[in-house]
């Protein structure tokens, strides 16, 4: 089996993926994948090489050698839940991650992770990755301060940590029976909100079963070795103190 190429840099987008990948490596020694960090402040993103693989320029973006049905150099993939979605099918042989169809819940199973995945990439990380942007918008050089633009992605960033702890609620994990089985659901959403203090959310904005899921997940070692791809996060360090704030706005 050859490599699975990533293309990613240190963001919640591309952490969903290399946490995968790692979780996959953990479960099946005969997986590999190699890891090229793309420079976003170069725009190593917009070059023609890599929009060959991903028209949309964005990371993260995976080249499997291992698929040579349409593409003779291997199959690419774009889109963080594209990618995850094939990484399940593709190498999640015993289900370790997802339903067999021996399951007669599967089908059912499979439809709430779908929902959960829509949620997150409809809603908590556009919403929040808005909130991030106007704080810093705000705080920066610039102080291009929009009092309503920071209120209306704040106030909705909070709103979907309450749905969010909600479908937490005597959970572990999203998906599943009883307290759940960490799925993709779970994968695809625990790098967003791990960051959501970097978005301006206070501490005490975000439930309880969401801080207790966020721990639960970050002390997978797979999780911790996929959060440190393509390099350790020094803005991530932060976030091991309870206090810590980013400068927020006056507004």
């Amino acid at each position: 089996m050859k490599p699975v190429q990533l293309y990613t840099a240190g963001t919640p987008n591309g952490q969903k993926v290399s946490i995968m990948l790692e979780e996959i490596k953990a479960v099946n020694p005969s997986f590999e994948y190699e890891t090229h960090a793309i420079d976003m402040g170069k725009n190593q993103q917009k070059e023609d090489w890599f929009l060959k693989m991903n028209p949309n320029g964005r990371i993260p973006t995976i080249l499997d050698p291992n698929n040579t049905a349409t593409h003779a150099e291997g199959f690419p993939v774009m889109e963080s839940l594209a990618i995850m979605l094939y990484l399940e099918k593709k190498y999640d042989d015993e289900h370790v991650f997802s339903w067999p169809s021996s399951d007669p819940k599967a089908d059912n199973f499979r439809n709430q992770v779908l929902q959960w995945c829509s949620w997150q990439m409809a809603g908590q990380g556009p919403m929040q990755g808005q909130a991030n942007h106007f704080r810093m918008q705000a705080t920066g050089d610039s102080k291009n301060v929009v009092p309503y633009g920071i209120k209306r992605y704040h106030d909705e960033t909070v709103r979907l940590y309450q749905v969010l702890e909600a479908g937490l609620e005597g959970r572990d994990y999203l998906v599943g029976d009883g307290k759940g089985k960490y799925s993709l659901a779970d994968m695809l959403t625990f790098p967003w909100a791990l960051w959501y203090r970097f978005a301006g959310i206070k501490h005490e904005e975000v439930g309880p079963n969401v801080k207790a899921w966020i721990d639960r997940i970050k002390a997978r070692p797979a999780v911790q070795k996929g959060l440190r791809v393509p390099t350790e996060s020094e803005l991530l360090k932060n976030l091991d103190d309870p206090n810590w704030m980013p400068p927020m706005p006056e507004i």
